[in-house]
């Protein structure tokens, strides 16, 4: 009574393997690149905390240090909008990395596939 479990679960791993095989370009285009998207836009917001923007952007007109005369307030808001700018350019560099990084996963497959065929005609 001793079977051989190979045999018995070969059919099975060979169908799970081509639907894997079929299945798997759907995934990329559709549950993946979702996924991918989503988090791209977590870590996106994650920066813009992590940079404080908004805390910059809300505080624009309130004076540093408490001084309240005319070049006090002059100083703080230039102050304010050279480090809105700055940080504004790393927001930007994230952003474009982010977006280099959706363009990869949407080209990374098709090169893949090219890279493949270009072997095999070879």
């Amino acid at each position: 009574m001793n079977q051989n479990n190979f045999l018995v679960c070969l059919p099975k791993i060979l169908l799970d393997f081509l639907w894997d095989l079929i299945y798997a370009p759907f995934w990329w285009y559709s549950t993946g690149l979702f996924r991918l998207l989503k988090s791209l836009a977590v870590f996106l917001r994650d920066r813009q905390i992590n940079l404080g923007i908004a805390v910059w952007v809300k505080n624009i007109f309130t004076p540093m240090y408490g001084q309240r005369d005319f070049i006090s307030r002059l100083i703080s808001f230039v102050i304010r909008l050279l480090q809105i700018f700055v940080r504004g350019l790393g927001l930007l560099f994230w952003l474009i990395l982010c977006l280099a990084a959706a363009v990869l996963w949407l080209v990374l497959p098709i090169f893949a596939f090219y890279i493949l065929v270009y072997q095999l005609v070879l």
